[in-house]
């Protein structure tokens, strides 16, 4: 395996690196006072103003890579731009590359009609609206995703929609045009996962509503947000539905192994950045006579902290190196492993630099914190580690078997 990059994606790491220091890392501090002003939901002035220079520059439906509308990029190549993202939580809307609409468009590209994907797939590559994945639900343990109770039944012409959702990720926002919403189309079949679909809701649609937002730690993620949803005789047209009945988990699978990646490698950055940070903050801060630098205890964190990253970096891109040449199905080991390992060596990096901080790594005023915050709810999104963990060791146990 050679994961020398690319010469075309050395180019796009330099260009979208230049972006995040010419646009980005100056404004973090505007972008949090206007999100703390006015209408949380609302888009923001200054995310606008960079959708427009990145699209400008060429920097736009980065993540996409089989669409006239994208960039081309294999999952090995889009992986280390991921990174550069990840170090400002913000930053991958300024691309048109954030979740969950990018997991949403690849679904649109690969399973949409001709008429979803005028209707929705366009305006959501042009970054005029945002959407939303509907799959959690309060009732149920949704690690097991055939728990899922919402209903979706055939009348007529029609598909009626009745359940509650949770944790659907973008629905606060005042952008979100449209749900992607999965429930159960035929709850007795004995294949437990071919009883569910997904199907296209649009927001405006009558007896669907938002009940609350709610929030990580105390963050509400303004203005994305994370909402609880009633769906109560939603009717939407039949031609909503996504490549056929029973097709929810097939659908689902395609849409979660390139995020899988992308969240990983996002995640990766988040460390890079908190170890810069704590690597920053060591040499300014004298303690006992000494610099933290200069601490036994500090020196052990910053190299154990690197070879964490590193590692974490080089098992992502196996990942992806493997979904590009074999496919998402062998390199289901591999997208398991990544999705426990990146989370849990991002959250330890992200601690110390906390600790190095003091009081000051649990306030606003570094990026430290709301990052640990964002990093545990990943142990959860996209399936939780005891669901990797369990996969994987089946995996393994069957070379044996």
């Amino acid at each position: 395996m050679n994961f020398e990059y690319s010469q075309k994606t050395l180019d796009l790491i330099a260009r979208v690196s230049a972006f995040m220091d010419e646009h980005v890392y100056p404004n973090e501090r505007r972008h949090a006072r206007e999100v703390a002003e006015g209408d949380r939901w609302a888009p923001l002035p200054l995310m606008e103003e960079l959708k427009e220079k990145a699209r400008g520059q060429g920097l736009w439906n980065l993540f996409l890579p089989e669409s006239e509308s994208g960039a081309g990029l294999t999952n090995l190549e889009y992986a280390p731009l991921c990174e550069v993202m990840g170090r400002v939580l913000w930053a991958a809307e300024a691309f048109n590359c954030s979740a969950p609409d990018t997991g949403n468009m690849e679904v649109l590209e690969r399973y949409g009609t001709a008429e979803h994907k005028a209707r929705w797939l366009k305006p959501l590559l042009d970054g005029k609206i945002r959407s939303c994945f509907a799959m959690t639900e309060p009732g149920v343990a949704s690690s097991d995703a055939t728990n899922i109770e919402c209903a979706i039944v055939r009348h007529g012409d029609e598909y009626v929609i009745n359940g509650r959702k949770w944790w659907s990720s973008g629905a606060m926002d005042s952008r979100c045009a449209l749900f992607i919403v999965m429930g159960k189309t035929d709850p007795a079949n004995t294949d437990r996962h071919r009883q569910q679909s997904m199907i296209l809701v649009p927001r405006d649609t009558p007896g669907m509503t938002i009940v609350r937002a709610l929030d990580v730690f105390g963050y509400d993620d303004a203005p994305h947000g994370h909402a609880e949803i009633v769906f109560e005789n939603v009717r939407v047209p039949a031609s909503n539905l996504l490549l056929g009945e029973g097709r929810g988990f097939e659908i689902a699978q395609g849409r979660l192994g390139p995020g899988r990646i992308h969240h990983c490698m996002r995640t990766i950055g988040m460390a890079e950045r908190a170890l810069e940070l704590m690597c920053r903050r060591s040499l300014s801060r004298v303690a006992f006579g000494k610099k933290l630098a200069e601490q036994s205890v500090t020196l052990e964190r910053i190299a154990e902290s690197r070879i964490l990253i590193d590692q974490a970096r080089l098992l992502v891109l196996k990942a992806a190196h493997m979904m590009d040449t074999v496919g998402n199905k062998l390199a289901a080991k591999e997208i398991g492993m990544i999705k426990v390992a990146a989370p849990a060596m991002a959250l330890k990096v992200i601690d110390w630099a906390m600790q190095v901080h003091g009081a000051a790594g649990m306030s606003g005023d570094f990026p430290i914190a709301y990052n640990y915050a964002q990093v545990r709810t990943l142990r959860f999104a996209d399936g939780p580690d005891e669901v990797h963990r369990n996969q994987i060791a089946k995996l393994e146990l069957a070379r044996y078997r």
